[in-house]
């Protein structure tokens, strides 16, 4: 049975973006040659174009991938519990381990802010990981768990140093060790913002 051009399409994306991902992770953007890459892929630099326009096409796009990964890991994470404190430290807690975890901290922490801006990498992250964390403060604020202040600010504190912990993270020799001393770090800032 012929496939229809949009399923061709469909398995072509599909292949490029699993051979960019593994090439980005293993060589870094600056280094992953793009011949080498579709050549893999058994595919032209043609496709590649035709679907990404171009090598930092391509990269956007495998950022935009790993970051809803991460995502649904934080929804998946949260989602196991009903308690809604536990919830906010399991979902903090599955963003900051799937970020540092080989096949994204490359591309999420390293190349990601250098090859896009800080700005578009940002937009992309509140777009992921940080809209869940905003939904869940609002709600959280919403049901009196939380002391009365800026939601916004707390999002974006919160968001700010969870990223820093995962670069902490990334650079440590043990890092389930680096992963425990965050958990407790973060629930004990998390304590300061519980409504008495």
């Amino acid at each position: 049975m012929k496939t229809s051009k949009a399923e061709q399409a469909k398995l072509t994306i599909s292949k490029l973006t699993e051979v960019a991902r593994d090439f980005f992770t293993t060589y870094g953007y600056a280094d992953a040659a793009m011949e080498d890459l579709v050549k893999k892929a058994g595919l032209t630099r043609g496709a590649l174009y035709h679907h990404f326009g171009n090598k930092e096409g391509l990269f956007m796009a495998i950022l935009d991938l790993v970051q809803k990964e991460i995502a649904e890991r934080v929804e998946t994470e949260a989602g196991k519990s009903s308690d809604p404190w536990e919830q906010l430290l399991l979902g903090c807690l599955a963003f900051v381990s799937a970020a540092v975890e080989n096949q994204n901290r490359r591309i999420l922490l390293i190349d990601g802010p250098s090859v896009v801006g800080w700005e578009a990498w940002r937009k992309m992250d509140e777009q992921h990981s940080m809209r869940l964390l905003r939904e869940q403060l609002e709600d959280m604020a919403q049901q009196g768990y939380l002391k009365s202040f800026s939601i916004n600010a707390m999002t974006h504190l919160l968001s700010g140093a969870m990223n820093e912990g995962v670069l902490w993270v990334a650079q440590m020799p043990d890092q389930e060790q680096a992963l425990l001393e965050i958990k407790t770090a973060l629930s004990l800032l998390l304590e300061g913002w519980k409504a008495k």
